[in-house]
């Protein structure tokens, strides 16, 4: 097998092991695409994914829980030498909703980022679908006329002329749209 410079111009190269050649490339291809999507992001759509990673995250959980726990104690009057300065606790659930505000926009901001790429990615499922609909409809109008060249017989001629149909996406699409009314 060849080996290639970038490891995507041919789907004969050496593959790891277990996996097909193909799948080998369409997995290098994805993922050097998730990359480039991932460095020409803007400043702002990094911070946003930067800041809702970190909120997902148990460290956020435990900065939070120390710093409330801390605030809540302290307001108590739990700690005898220090002077509560929000007894009824309304700045700490003013700076939290503060914060809910702000981590849902970001968290919003780095959702319609990842919606846009999936918009993209079942685009791209669909065009392959379609394309595999298409050859696939075109091979079996060619094992047709084999077995017709061939005086073959099928138990399938009735499907046949159905089968050899393309899909048409417009029809199909109309279809479900008139199901959800």
């Amino acid at each position: 097998m060849q080996k290639s410079g970038s490891g995507l111009d041919s789907p004969t190269t050496t593959a790891p092991e277990g996996l097909n050649p193909a799948l080998a490339r369409n997995i290098d291809a994805v993922m050097q695409r998730r990359r480039k999507n991932q460095e020409t992001a803007s400043a702002q759509e990094r911070a946003a994914a930067a800041i809702s990673k970190f909120a997902g995250s148990m460290m956020f959980i435990y900065i939070h829980i120390v710093f409330y726990g801390a605030w809540i104690v302290a307001n108590l009057s739990l700690i005898p030498s220090l002077q509560p300065w929000d007894p009824s606790l309304v700045i700490l659930a003013m700076e939290a909703s503060v914060e809910a505000i702000f981590l849902s926009t970001f968290v919003l901001i780095n959702q319609n980022r990842m919606a846009a790429e999936d918009d993209l990615r079942a685009d791209l499922d669909l065009q392959v679908s379609l394309l595999n609909e298409h050859e696939t409809t075109r091979l079996i109008a060619m094992v047709e006329a084999i077995a017709n060249k061939l005086n073959v017989p099928s138990g399938a001629d009735d499907e046949l002329h159905e089968l050899k149909k393309d899909v048409a996406p417009e029809a199909v699409l109309d279809r479900l749209e008139e199901g959800e009314r």
